[in-house]
């Protein structure tokens, strides 16, 4: 028995042949049903796809079952340091260091003691034009948790 192909080496393949076939993450997520974050996170190896959706990525990326098999197993989240230190990425971290607190004390004002969930969660990213230059809009939409004692 041959072991299911590493979440690294799927990702490397839907990556490669969705860039080879010219298809965006918005085309792949129409296609699977899903929101263009949540899928392209997944395709990226941080969530789990239902058979389902990673026999039909494969399909339209022209993979095999052994990628499918992949997709579909539960994977291991979290940050890649090497990832972190992207200039897209690091944008994130930077914007959070200074309006995290801000953000904190507001959640905490309007809702009470708790937390944004990131599990019961979902991301959209759009773009706003602007006479300056275009806008990126990053929605984060987190159901309340607040804390029960």
């Amino acid at each position: 028995m041959t072991p299911i192909m590493t979440r690294s080496d799927a990702v490397e393949l839907v990556v490669a042949a969705r860039l080879r076939r010219g298809l965006s993450w918005h085309e792949i997520a129409e296609q699977i049903g899903a929101a263009p974050v949540w899928t392209t996170a997944a395709l990226l190896g941080q969530h789990p796809l239902s058979a389902e959706q990673a026999g039909r990525v494969c399909e339209l990326l022209g993979l095999d079952g052994t990628v499918a098999e992949s997709l579909q197993r539960q994977p291991s989240r979290g940050a890649d340091p090497a990832r972190m230190a992207d200039p897209t990425i690091y944008r994130f971290t930077e914007a959070l260091a200074v309006y995290g607190p801000a953000l904190k004390e507001l959640i905490h004002e309007e809702f009470g003691d708790g937390i944004m969930s990131a599990i019961n969660f979902r991301v959209d990213v759009s773009r706003r034009p602007d006479p300056d230059g275009d806008r990126v809009v990053v929605t984060f939409d987190g159901k309340f948790l607040d804390y029960k004692w």
